[in-house]
């Protein structure tokens, strides 16, 4: 396990790799004040022959200080994730003009509905594929993700997106990935005893390539 995040690919990657590396500096910073005065502490003050133990009163400065600290940075780190946050996951953050896909979870496979040519879901063309999803490099697309049985989870760590899915009430996710490739979709809920099956591909296309293949898979484009 490494503390260093995957190459991110989507246009959010970098905003969420930024706090994160932030928590993770001030957290490190933290934990080495605390335990190397802890160390000093256990041996400059250690059981020595003919020591005394004294009282000492509490200092109302320092106290302040070490309480005001932390709580200045947890309401700043708070706030900055807020803004991401609503930028990501708001109610408005989907991009006008998005590629929408539908997304079906159940034990043990993803279900992907693509439209076809016209661009628009529902209409003849569309056509659904078992755990392959295929989307088009620099286009925001969104996925309305709906689960059959049980809680699962949307994992793609490279587009730092990971959203649970739950019976009844469903999920949007969007994302708008940067670079082409090959990447691994997990379920990231415990949803049974198949759950480690329970995994799919994605693949980011130019937006040449996506056009070629989408009118390769298109019922209606493949019937003329």
């Amino acid at each position: 396990m490494s503390w260093i995040l995957p190459e991110g690919i989507s246009t959010f990657a970098a905003d969420i790799d930024l706090i994160y590396y932030w928590i993770l500096v001030i957290t490190g910073i933290v934990f080495v004040v605390v335990e190397g005065g802890l160390l000093w502490f256990v041996i400059k003050y250690r059981a020595r022959p003919g020591r005394k133990a004294y009282y000492i009163q509490g200092n109302t400065k320092a106290e302040i200080i070490w309480s005001a600290i932390p709580a200045v940075t947890v309401v700043f780190i708070g706030l900055w994730s807020a803004i991401i946050w609503d930028d990501i996951k708001g109610r408005d953050s989907v991009p006008e003009g998005s590629l929408a896909y539908d997304v079906r979870a159940e034990q043990f496979e993803w279900h992907f509905t693509h439209a076809g040519v016209d661009g628009t879901l529902g209409t003849a063309d569309d056509f659904q594929l078992r755990n392959q999803l295929h989307v088009p490099v620099n286009q925001p697309v969104v996925l309305n993700a709906t689960a059959e049985d049980v809680i699962h989870a949307f994992f793609v760590p490279a587009l730092r997106v990971k959203q649970d899915i739950v019976p009844g009430l469903g999920a949007v996710i969007w994302f708008e990935a940067t670079s082409t490739g090959e990447y691994e979709i997990a379920c990231a809920e415990l949803c049974g005893m198949g759950h480690y099956r329970m995994r799919a591909m994605l693949t980011i296309h130019t937006q040449e390539e996506y056009s070629q293949w989408l009118a390769s898979q298109s019922p209606v484009a493949t019937a003329e």
